[in-house]
């Protein structure tokens, strides 16, 4: 279902013409709720050390975990030491948690667990993300920077920095409002952000998007073995071998893509994005091969098997990003 709208919404049909006039309405509630929490009408919070937003304004992923990977990375080479903060989007979690490398995927979030397991930050994960940050600082009290993974609209906490990511290729579809469009906030929104990075090599979207995108690609190079992971194979060495590749991510056909650049070739499974995998769905997978992206892999680790195989990747991008919000921390200090 969720796949089925976003191909709806990268275009206008007939049907959307009935759907108009609630995007008005919705366009309406967002700009006024936005308007009384900078005008101090809705109370606002504001931590004791600075928070950086990670987050879009699209429905759907847009590659906001690797950048927010790339951040904690580079902010800890910096000096800084980050806390990671997260709805947990897909989880069956009431309350507040921690999340570790080795949490349950189902009661945390995936993209949670993957932060975890790749930057050695503290990770918290909640509904409320005043609540979650606050309780991450009374926990880790070195913590001196508050990354938010999400919640651009969540307005209840105060921000210091912005930063906007979208897909390049996907650009922001029919450029309407829910429901006749992806969009949860107008375009108009990113003039007031302080970043803006394209996901993927940058298209004619890109060129009209004010301040200009920073680009950031998703590069890999070699995968490893899910029941093993000191086990590296090259793609060369999948050569001869029959290949399935599963993916439950915002946008599946990027990482097919880049799998078809690898030069391999493999049958396709696509699923919703933050799908919770079952080993019932690699039953009827009869290749020798599976192929998955990492955040696929943190919610099959319980069932893995000797055929299961992990790319992992990294974001590339410019380092006038991480020059930008250095910029603005030291802004906020003097």
């Amino acid at each position: 279902m969720a796949n089925w709208l976003q191909k709806q919404w990268l275009t206008f049909t007939l049907w959307h013409l009935l759907l108009l006039p609630i995007s008005w309405l919705f366009s309406i509630v967002v700009t006024l709720r936005r308007f009384l929490y900078k005008s101090g009408f809705f109370h606002s919070y504001r931590l004791n050390v600075p928070v950086i937003v990670v987050g879009n304004i699209n429905v759907g992923g847009a590659g906001k975990t690797p950048i927010v990977i790339w951040l904690a990375e580079q902010l800890k080479l910096s000096g800084y030491k980050p806390g990671i903060i997260s709805r947990g989007y897909g989880s069956s979690l009431v309350g507040i948690a921690t999340v570790s490398p080795d949490s349950d995927p189902s009661d945390v979030g995936d993209e949670p667990v993957l932060i975890a397991m790749r930057t050695a930050c503290p990770v918290f994960v909640g509904a409320k993300r005043v609540e979650v940050g606050l309780a991450l600082l009374k926990a880790h009290p070195e913590c001196d920077i508050i990354i938010s993974d999400d919640g651009l609209q969540h307005y209840a906490l105060q921000r210091d920095v912005e930063l906007v990511v979208f897909d390049s290729v996907k650009g922001f579809g029919n450029g309407a409002l829910l429901p006749a469009g992806p969009l949860r906030e107008p375009i108009s929104r990113l003039k007031t952000v302080d970043v803006i990075v394209g996901n993927g090599l940058q298209s004619g979207v890109s060129q009209v998007v004010t301040p200009a995108p920073i680009e950031m690609q998703l590069k890999a190079s070699t995968f490893y073995n899910l029941n093993n992971r000191q086990l590296e194979l090259s793609p060369a060495e999948f050569a001869g071998k029959s290949i399935t590749a599963v993916a439950g991510i915002g946008n599946p056909d990027r990482f097919f893509h880049q799998l078809s650049a690898m030069g391999l070739h493999f049958k396709s499974k696509a699923y919703n994005d933050h799908y919770q995998y079952r080993a019932q769905d690699f039953e009827d997978i009869d290749t020798d091969i599976v192929i998955m992206t990492e955040k696929d892999a943190v919610k099959c680790t319980s069932f893995a098997r000797p055929s299961f195989w992990v790319l992992p990747v990294r974001a590339q991008i410019d380092k006038q990003l991480l020059t930008n919000v250095i910029n603005k921390l030291d802004k906020l200090r003097n």
